[in-house]
């Protein structure tokens, strides 16, 4: 028994060794770089549909030239990812390149860690007059590309043309105020004998920006940290009390249907929608692919909205930049600056964009065969590019440039909760804002120490 004991142990672990070894070749085959190739790391934050066309554009680029080899490799979520990109910096470990959110854009750039892109841009005299204004204007500070804009999206409103047809109400126009958004959501609601709810927003921070930026309203001070570091917030203003009593007014007219926050709420909002419980909802142009994909659904597509009185200013993106780290030598940073250059050719953005619903912020994007077949098919889909490239950049509607932005976009999400709940809006806000600045002052204290150690 011992002998046939130990045999199998042996065997257990010849298996296992091979199975070790197996593993690592194949790991071994996917970050190793061709002979003769510079290596290029991209580490990145996307999965599903998203990562297999990203691979796609890496194996494309790999197979256009001999001189490098981009190796993607998945690091989980935006939060996680940032995180390993700062503390691996320096390391053999560290990235060559390597996608970020756009609320972390003023972290990375405290940091120094990244090598602005303006620099190669400069120095190939690239030319950017291409590329969306307000995309650019994002990942950019005093004039200068930071980063470069990659998986772009916008928050758009979409309606069931289908439902809006079947009850004979007129579709929204392109570019909907607040009152003209709540008169058709009453209609289907009533119209529908209570059985559709007229519209619903998810409680999100990031929507709740977007409201600000349409109606030009600026969040924190410094021109939302576009002209130095914030100490100071503000949400407390008439633009964030207008749109938080018109989601309170529809909630208590009964028309509006309440999916909540966190990871479920978008899930379970699309399924509302897509099954005609509810006819109106925002969020982000990312998810056209995903609403398309339904053949009896007609889907109807228009700008985010803005407050009456108030023309409309222009939203910010969403979505993530690609990065080049400063710690790697001058061939490896250019070879990352080749890629980024061979992602946002027009014919790349028009294949990003019909495969994953990011927008391609290339604009001769749209002269593509690729584009123009998706668009003859779906016009719908054209309707964010329209919304991104008849903006004028300005300091309201190009992001916020301020470290914390996770936190503070919890406490939007917080106001907006209260909100729905029946809170009293200028008591919340209140209480919101002095948390967020608390918070605030606790971030650039412990920035001014570190500045005062190093």
């Amino acid at each position: 028994m011992k002998f046939i004991r130990n045999h199998w142990i042996s065997l257990g672990l010849a298996v296992f060794l091979c199975f070790s070894a197996a593993v690592v070749s194949s790991a071994y085959k996917q970050t190793a770089a061709a002979s003769g190739r510079t290596k290029i790391i991209f580490w990145h934050e996307m999965g599903g549909p998203a990562e297999v066309a990203l691979d796609q554009m890496v194996a494309d680029f790999n197979n256009s030239q001999k001189k490098y080899e981009v190796v993607p490799q998945y690091e989980g979520t935006y939060d996680e990812a940032v995180q390993k990109i700062i503390q691996t910096h320096g390391s053999k470990s560290s990235p060559a390149l390597f996608q970020s959110f756009d609320i972390s854009t003023a972290q990375i750039m405290h940091t120094q860690y990244a090598t602005p892109v303006q620099k190669f841009i400069t120095k190939e005299h690239y030319d950017m007059s291409p590329i969306a204004p307000a995309a650019k204007a994002f990942f950019s500070n005093n004039g200068k590309q930071l980063s470069m804009p990659f998986n772009i999206s916008q928050p758009v409103m979409y309606y069931n043309a289908s439902l809006l047809k079947k009850y004979h109400i007129p579709t929204p126009s392109k570019s909907p105020s607040y009152s003209e958004i709540t008169k058709t959501a009453k209609e289907l609601y009533h119209r529908s004998h209570h059985q559709v709810k007229g519209m619903t927003m998810e409680i999100n921070g990031w929507l709740m920006e977007e409201a600000l930026a349409n109606a030009h309203q600026l969040l924190v001070n410094h021109q939302d940290g576009h002209a130095g570091a914030p100490d100071k917030i503000n949400l407390n203003n008439p633009a964030s009390q207008k749109y938080l009593r018109w989601l309170q007014d529809n909630i208590h007219a009964k028309d509006f249907m309440n999916y909540g926050s966190g990871s479920n709420a978008a899930a379970n909002e699309i399924a509302g929608f897509m099954s005609g419980k509810v006819g109106i909802f925002f969020n982000t142009s990312a998810y056209i692919s995903q609403l398309t994909a339904n053949p009896k659904l007609k889907l109807g597509i228009s700008y985010f909205p803005h407050p009456d009185g108030v023309k409309r200013n222009g939203v910010s993106i969403g979505g993530a930049s690609l990065w080049i780290g400063k710690d790697k030598s001058e061939n490896v940073q250019n070879g990352a600056f080749e890629f980024m250059k061979y992602a946002l050719k027009p014919e790349e953005q028009a294949k990003w964009q019909k495969a994953t619903g990011y927008m391609a912020i290339n604009k001769n994007a749209e002269n593509t065969k690729t584009l123009k077949g998706l668009y003859a098919k779906h016009p719908e889909a054209q309707v964010p590019f329209e919304q991104l490239s008849t903006v004028k950049p300005n300091n309201a509607n190009s992001g916020l440039l301020m470290e914390g932005m996770q936190y503070t976009r919890q406490l939007e999400q917080t106001a907006m909760g209260q909100t729905y709940e029946g809170g009293n809006i200028g008591s919340t806000l209140s209480s919101v804002n002095n948390q967020m600045n608390a918070n605030l002052r606790r971030i650039n204290k412990a920035n001014n120490n570190f500045k005062k150690v190093q």
